[in-house]
């Protein structure tokens, strides 16, 4: 039975980097959230490090991609909103602070990216890639504080939840929380996320559009896999066709 391991950000990484047979990067607000709607959209989306604009430019034109903006009301951008009506077939270089930085650091271990919006079909396609008996290891992002430190966020982990629940087999002790946490969530989840020091930072910049985007749960059957340095559907018809199964256990 597949075995499931959830632990935080880069560390995480690390931590399970000579293990893990797949990585389920969580960044909910807003890389993830933003890569579900881009490939519902039939675009890729290429991840990029956050920060240098002018350099984003450059990939972006060397790789035949258009660059987001860091201005969040330009389209396109992270905010999910400003992906709605993106072109189909669009290769979308998308800079971001946590996501991008997790994807472009699992090296060649499968990573998939998920969000509330897919976590379901997210977790079919990576089970299907671990195998019966292989290792997955969900990585909630996270935000900084001031200083650079982590800073659990409250979505990340109940989405990391999500992903967990859907996935099934064996899980390690944090990754059973995660999962019991989004179980307990239930009808309290949209306003749990809404109220959190994300949800109120997001809303108080403008951006409560995007908080109703991120939290469409399930309303994608998109799995975003990293192949080739950019994020592309792996979903397939037969990966929802079989129920899994949450065991008690440690890894």
């Amino acid at each position: 039975m597949v075995r499931v391991v959830c632990e935080w950000d880069l560390a995480g990484i690390e931590a399970w980097k000579e293990r893990a047979d797949v990585f389920v990067i969580v960044d909910v607000l807003s890389f993830s959230t933003s890569v579900s709607v881009a490939l519902d959209r039939g675009a890729t989306v290429i991840p990029f490090p956050y920060g240098d604009a002018a350099a984003a430019e450059r990939a972006a034109a060397r790789l035949g991609a258009v660059a987001a903006s860091k201005d969040r009301t330009r389209s396109p951008s992270l905010s999910p909103s400003s992906l709605r009506d993106l072109p189909a077939n669009t290769r979308l270089l998308l800079p971001s602070p946590n996501g991008s930085r997790l994807s472009l650091a699992t090296g060649s271990t499968p990573t998939f990216c998920a969000s509330l919006r897919n976590a379901q079909a997210t977790a079919a396609a990576a089970r299907r890639t671990a195998g019966a008996e292989g290792m997955i290891a969900v990585i909630p992002a996270g935000e900084r504080w001031g200083d650079g430190s982590l800073r659990s966020a409250l979505e990340d982990w109940l989405g990391a939840g999500a992903v967990i629940a859907a996935l099934g087999g064996i899980p390690n002790a944090e990754a059973d929380l995660a999962a019991s946490a989004f179980a307990r969530a239930d009808k309290r989840l949209g306003d749990m996320i809404r109220t959190s020091r994300s949800g109120l930072e997001l809303s108080d910049r403008g951006f409560a559009a995007d908080l109703d985007i991120a939290l469409e749960v399930d309303s994608s059957r998109t799995a975003p896999r990293l192949v080739d340095g950019q994020y592309s559907n792996d979903a397939r018809p037969s990966d929802l066709a079989v129920k899994p199964h949450l065991t008690q256990g440690q890894v």
